[in-house]
């Protein structure tokens, strides 16, 4: 019989919302699945249940005893040990091996480790995390490097390879494409593939489950549904299943309206009486099924300036950066209203600092800018989130734009963002990270623009709301710039790529699959790329020396910066840990127990806005320290 994991009418709690009630689910090993569902159904709980880290609060959850976990930690870690070594601290077993032979004097006993080592791959245990490190994207010379010398984004990389490091049977994933370009989500695809062992992955890019997965698990009315196939098989299979299940509650609901006819026609009559008691305890034993909601939950459009300008924005023979150190050079750009653009371009190649530009948010150091005369922007990136008023409502929100503007209207709009009634009147400081996100595209959404400029829009966004914003933008009649990694989005609302790379910007004759194959040409480019040799070759050394030590100069205040930044998360985490450690203790939801649980959840809603707000500036320091270090890589290479 195949090793399985098996969840048998599994309920599983947290705080006062259950997340599962009922749960069965069987996974077989070697099988590849995307775990799917609205934010906050209890994915990445789940992830906990079967790390050991929660436990049932009733049912079973059974993993073969002999299997081997590898889970993605996504806390950031402040360790002084170099990175690869970082890395090969994954494989607990080579590890455990290495010490003993360190502290082993017995010959045979030596030999016998030595063979064990030899069994489980460990001589070339080096090599494979080098190419673990450089198919994540890091330089040749990042494996000496400390991991507390990198930024958060990196340093999250760290630990993916650290855990693909890990043999595993089960090999656990929460969202491992957040801080990824699109080169390294593809060798990550193709990592993926090869792995042998059972494969759980939580993800919102449609692409990339499309590419990894071969079942699909949804969370949704607390039940575990188990579909086969990739993402796009699952919406396809889904689509049949609502529709059969909207045919059969359209029938139920006939019958339940004859039952009910009968009972009101009957029930005064002495004769029909107990025909009618019966119907009565049929219509209370009769299941009810749910209506279908086949559509996504988010339904809006994005409206356009009812003015525009033949030519929106312009920008001419320009450099751009930070403080006088040019990123890119010679940028021409021109923006029409009938622009649809897509940015392409590794990490740190200078993609956010164009759109920043463009938004005027950021000087030129050379060149002109030319907005048009009823030019009217929408901005968005994940750091809009931080100008939100925590104390202030949706509506509220709404209210500031347009004073005179009818409750009605306002409860309307933001319906389709995902903010039905009351929520909507609720102030955001409690809101996740998706919430807050939703709302910043409704604020833009509500004033009109007729250019489009969006940095990374479906970070913190659920697979619906990223299906909702595609076809917005679809409809959209306005310009748009956008820099995505979601494939999905990019293919289905751009007709225009520009690559963003080696200081340049230009126009990309081809689309995302064009451009993957771009990536690996310059991957085997310069890998062959041979060092030059005499005495020019040593004054080309001696000035790149210098001239990144310059660069590097410049790291220094920044990182402190974001050091202590790290520190707070880590406090603020720290914080948000101890209350939802509190929060488990069953004997908190007795009845003589509730203004303590109620002060608990408090807390708890408390924390967690600390931890997004330092979050965000986390975030903010660290795409700044990534863009200087990754024109020190360019430089070193």
């Amino acid at each position: 019989m195949r090793a399985m994991i098996s969840i048998q009418t599994l309920n599983l709690q947290r705080g006062s919302k259950i997340l599962l009630e009922g749960a069965n689910l069987r996974l077989h090993d070697g099988q590849k699945v995307g775990l799917i569902g609205a934010n906050g159904t209890g994915k990445s709980t789940f992830f906990k249940l079967l790390t050991g880290e929660l436990s049932p609060d009733q049912g079973d959850c059974i993993i073969p005893r002999d299997w081997r976990i590898a889970h993605m930690a996504q806390e950031i870690d402040h360790s002084d040990r170099i990175a690869i070594d970082y890395v090969l601290d994954g494989d607990a077993q080579l590890r455990d091996l290495q010490n003993k032979i360190a502290t082993t004097t017995d010959g045979d006993q030596l030999a016998q480790l030595y063979s064990q080592l030899e069994a489980i791959d460990g001589y070339t245990a080096d090599a494979r995390a080098q190419a673990l490190l450089h198919g994540l994207g890091f330089a040749a010379n990042d494996g000496v490097r400390p991991v507390n010398a990198f930024s958060g984004g990196w340093r999250i990389r760290l630990n993916l390879a650290r855990t693909l490091m890990c043999p595993a049977d089960l090999l656990l994933l929460d969202e491992p494409t957040n801080h990824l370009d699109m080169d390294t989500t593809w060798w990550l695809e193709q990592r993926l593939q090869q792995f042998k062992g059972t494969l759980l992955i939580i993800s919102h890019d449609r692409d990339f489950l499309d590419s990894t997965i071969n079942h699909t698990v949804q969370i949704e009315h607390q039940r575990l549904n188990f579909y086969s196939g990739n993402y796009s098989a699952f919406e396809r299979q889904r689509a049949e299943r609502l529709s059969q299940q909207q045919a059969m509650f359209e029938k139920q609901q006939k019958q339940v309206a004859e039952i009910e006819r009968f009972v009101d026609r009957f029930r005064a009559k002495a004769t029909k009486a107990k025909q009618a008691q019966s119907r009565l305890k049929a219509l209370e034993r009769l299941e009810v099924i749910a209506p279908a909601h086949v559509d996504s939950p988010f339904q809006f459009t994005i409206p356009c300036a009812d003015k525009t300008s033949q030519q929106l924005l312009q920008i001419s023979h320009a450099r751009l950066g930070y403080d006088h150190n040019a990123i890119l050079t010679e940028v021409n750009l021109r923006i029409e209203p009938t622009s649809r653009i897509g940015l392409l371009g590794p990490n740190g190649a200078g993609k956010s600092t164009l759109v920043k530009t463009l938004v005027g948010e950021l000087s030129l150091i050379d060149g002109q800018r030319t907005g048009g005369e009823h030019l009217a922007i929408g901005y968005f990136n994940q750091h809009q989130l931080e100008s939100l008023d925590d104390q202030a409502s949706p509506a509220l929100h709404i209210q500031r734009l347009s004073p005179t503007a009818r409750e009605q209207e306002i409860r309307n709009f933001l319906g389709g963002f995902g903010f039905h009634g009351d929520r909507a009147f609720e102030t955001i400081g409690i809101f996740s990270g998706g919430e807050k996100a939703r709302l910043a595209l409704a604020l833009i959404a509500w004033k009109k623009p007729n250019l489009l400029l969006l940095d990374e829009p479906t970070n913190h966004l659920d697979l619906d709301m990223r299906e909702a914003l595609t076809i917005a933008l679809q409809t959209y009649p306005g310009a748009v710039v956008v820099i995505s990694h979601d494939r999905h989005l990019l293919r289905n609302t751009v007709d225009d790529f520009y690559l963003v790379a080696d200081g340049v910007v230009d126009l990309f004759d081809g689309d995302i699959e064009d451009y993957h194959q771009w990536l690996n040409q310059r991957a085997t480019q310069q890998k062959t790329r041979q060092p030059s040799s005499g005495d020019a070759d040593k004054t080309d050394r001696k000035s790149l020396r210098q001239k990144t030590a310059q660069q590097r100069k410049k790291l220094q205040p920044l990182r402190k910066k974001l050091q202590s930044a790290e520190r707070k998360v880590e406090k603020r985490q720290e914080e948000l840990g101890t209350v939802e450690t509190q929060l488990t203790d069953p004997t908190l939801y007795e009845n003589d127990n509730a203004e303590r649980m109620q002060s608990l959840l408090r807390q708890q809603a408390s924390a967690k806005q600390a931890l997004e707000v330092i979050e965000e500036e986390w975030m903010e320091l660290s795409e700044e320290y990534e863009i200087l270090e990754a024109e020190i890589n360019n430089i070193e290479g």
